[in-house]
């Protein structure tokens, strides 16, 4: 299986990878656009505008979008991320150039029917309301504005609800013509895919285009924050948050691979530490997201009002020790995770579609998958600790605490116990 990358003279790329023996086929396009290049008055609109994008074109209805796909047994969705913005559809490989056609019509000619902007305005305050109502979901778009606050990478991806309720169809189009421009637009088609066959029918579809001049991106600034929500529920819920390292920075693999160790799966420190020997919590975990310019590593935990204190200790003592005693048979364990996680990934058509455009999109090309294991591989024991040591020497943590946390211990008090 061999990826293939073309660029047109505009900027638009197109990647796919033929699998062999597959049947079917998962083709799509990725926006590098998503609710970081949203400005104050647009938070949530990239969000609204996916939800819009199945609602009818100039060419097809809501209706029609689903059925034509759906007719032939096709799957089709879209999604929204801080950094991009996807849609993408899955199909029999006799179905491909149908599945292109009716993904580049809904990312082209969105027609942004006035009663379909209403009937989805609905639908997007629902999932906001459902988002407040589940504690270990809000408790991450606390802890994503504590760590970054006033700037676009700190706001939710489904954007306040006054936000929301005001938007129109001019807004949905200015926002298109800000951030769809062909150089950020990326075709990543995998499976039963020729890829000659894609470029020709790319061109037909995306090849008129011009670009335009985008806004830049505004550079996440990582601080030091906090916000505790005291209420009345089961649990209470904890999550802290350590600036990591974005997808381009040396220590991206050792990141990955501490994080992993530290509360990446059931033999992890934390699980083992937390929950099999003291009993605090049910679920506990540590993991990484990375960005191009910045990452976070979190922490969270649900627990009851009498152990939220003793939980925040534990987890601190337990980073700082990985620090000093992480063994080499935790740091391999990790590696093979890695690397399992990786590969396991890629048996799915859309797995490996939506890799090829991220890595398109990060890097303008498609790194072998040989060296990433080689980088994965190189990762030593020195590298992973002092990665967890410069989490505990810069202090840069910021924390939410929702639920009966009237007691938890305060930002400060973390700071002050990653000192002693």
């Amino acid at each position: 299986m061999t990826e293939t990358l073309h660029t047109f003279s505009n900027g638009f790329r197109v990647v796919t990878e033929n699998m062999p023996g597959l049947e079917s086929a998962t083709v799509g396009i990725w926006v590098n656009a998503g609710g970081r290049h949203e400005t104050t008055e647009q938070n949530g609109i990239a969000h609204f505008l996916e939800h819009m994008a199945f609602k009818g074109t100039r060419k097809r209805t809501a209706l029609e979008i689903a059925e034509q796909i759906e007719d032939v047994g096709g799957y089709i969705n879209a999604y929204t991320s801080k950094e991009v913005t996807a849609y993408y559809a899955r199909v029999l490989k006799n179905d491909v150039n149908l599945a292109l056609e009716v993904i580049g019509d809904i990312v082209l000619n969105p027609l942004f029917d006035k009663n379909e902007i209403e009937v989805e305005r609905g639908v997007i305050l629902q999932e906001i309301g459902m988002s407040l109502d589940t504690p270990d979901d809000v408790i991450f778009d606390w802890l994503q504005d504590s760590a970054y606050p006033d700037q676009p990478f700190g706001r939710t991806i489904l954007g306040p609800t006054e936000k929301i309720s005001q938007f129109t169809k001019g807004d949905l189009s200015k926002f298109i013509k800000q951030h769809y421009s062909p150089d950020r637009l990326i075709l990543s088609a995998v499976g039963a895919v020729d890829h000659d066959q894609i470029v020709r029918l790319a061109e037909n579809i995306f090849g008129h285009l011009s670009r335009v001049d985008s806004t830049p991106t505004i550079p996440a600034k990582f601080s030091t924050g906090s916000k505790k929500v005291v209420k009345k529920l089961e649990q209470a819920h904890y999550a802290l948050a350590f600036e990591g390292c974005g997808y381009r920075h040396d220590d991206f693999f050792a990141a990955q691979i501490f994080s992993s160790a530290f509360g990446g799966g059931m033999s992890s420190r934390l699980f083992q530490e937390v929950r099999e020997k003291r009993g605090l919590c049910y679920s506990i975990f540590s993991q990484l997201g990375a960005y191009s310019d910045t990452g976070l590593m979190t922490i969270y935990a649900g627990t009851s009002e009498d152990s939220v204190k003793d939980l925040s200790d534990i987890i601190i003592d337990e980073l700082k020790r990985a620090s000093v005693d992480l063994s080499e048979s935790e740091v391999t364990r990790a590696r093979a995770q890695m690397k399992a996680g990786l590969l396991m990934g890629l048996e799915s058509s859309s797995a490996r579609a939506e890799r090829l455009a991220r890595l398109v999109g990060i890097w303008g090309k498609v790194p072998k998958l040989k060296e990433t294991i080689r980088k994965i591989d190189n990762v030593c024991l020195d590298q992973v600790r002092n990665f967890s040591q410069e989490l505990t020497l810069n202090k840069k943590v910021a924390m939410a605490t929702y639920g009966p946390v009237k007691r938890s211990r305060s930002l400060q008090d973390i700071k002050d116990r990653l000192s002693q």
